[in-house]
């Protein structure tokens, strides 16, 4: 770490190789305690500011993923799953980050474990704005569960590279398996269906990294609440995928620090005791079949790495130029 939260100083070995001089740098606080105010004197008040986290520690939190081990994935227009690893950082053998969760006062350092798939809710944003198959995401719910799967084809929304555990920047979106049979209703499938394939991609990362099955995976974000993407999810992972009744955990998660710096909570438990289900979805496919579709996935996939050369750039709508 570039900062020693314990003895709250930065490390002067890496600020002369990269000549920062200290005397520039913030002091680096905890994620839950008073850093200041805001001056609302107008009003006869001030309100403090009493919370500050990164976009996924901070849903992290939302989650009440208090106990090392669980896990949440937000489904925006990314996809972003963190676990819980307690106070020590556990450094990854599978292609994933090690990453501070949060700090609770002058309490513990917590640590997790993080993975990113750059493209997951931005590919349904793709078929509505890029090919217009649709006129509003919602739609594209209606056509994926109009049919019973995606008529064996498989879409890779490598649009932007691949990211966690794959990490291949010059990978490119692949769409594989079309028959005069496809209809909009597939590639509507396959385009949840690689969402979904993404995010099983890293946790069996996660799960191999600790040797341990994970329970049951909480989601939150905008797309968590499309329910074909949450089934197809729970399937290809063959575990409970659980939405809570508050999807928007980020700003959740802020408030819930703040909110036990001013005292307004006593404790992460009083904390856990307000994360309510909304519904849980459980696993229907046969693990023979989801192993066989991951497999086909595995297949989709390495046919759309290195498609683009590092002599080329990226610049318009996708096109290649020659530097």
């Amino acid at each position: 770490m570039l900062y020693d939260l314990h003895e709250n100083r930065w490390h002067e070995e890496l600020l002369d190789i990269f000549r920062v001089p200290a005397s520039v740098l913030p002091k680096v606080l905890p994620s839950s305690g008073t850093f200041g105010a805001l001056d609302l004197s107008f009003l006869g008040e001030e309100i403090p500011i009493a919370g500050i986290a990164g976009d996924q520690q901070a849903a992290l939190f939302g989650q009440a993923c208090f106990t090392p081990g669980m896990v949440k994935n937000t489904y925006g227009t990314g996809c972003f799953l963190l676990q819980n690893t307690g106070t020590r950082a556990r450094p990854s053998r599978n292609r994933l980050l090690s990453t501070v969760a949060w700090r609770l006062g002058d309490g513990p350092l917590h640590y997790a474990q993080e993975g990113s798939v750059f493209i997951g809710g931005a590919a349904v944003q793709w078929l509505r704005d890029g090919l217009g198959l649709v006129r509003s995401s919602a739609e594209v719910d209606t056509l994926a569960a109009s049919v019973p799967d995606s008529g064996g084809v498989f879409l890779v929304p490598a649009f932007t590279g691949l990211g966690a555990p794959h990490w291949d920047a010059y990978a490119r979106g692949l769409m594989i398996g079309m028959t005069r049979d496809t209809t909009a209703a597939h590639v509507a499938r396959a385009t949840l269906e690689g969402i979904a394939f993404q995010v099983a991609d890293l946790l069996e990362a996660m799960e191999a990294d600790t040797g341990v099955a994970i329970p049951e995976l909480r989601v939150d974000g905008g797309a968590a609440r499309s329910a074909p993407l949450m089934q197809i999810q729970a399937d290809l992972l063959g575990c409970p995928v659980v939405r809570p009744q508050v999807t928007e955990t980020t700003a959740l998660g802020a408030a819930y620090l703040a909110g036990l710096a001013v005292g307004f909570w006593g404790s992460p438990d009083d904390i856990a005791s307000q994360w309510k289900i909304d519904r849980v979805f459980e696993p229907r496919m046969p693990r023979g079949q989801a192993d066989e579709l991951r497999g086909r996935w595995r297949e989709a996939l390495t046919r759309c790495r290195a498609w683009e050369k590092p002599s080329t750039g990226t610049t318009g709508r996708g096109r290649s130029k020659r530097r």
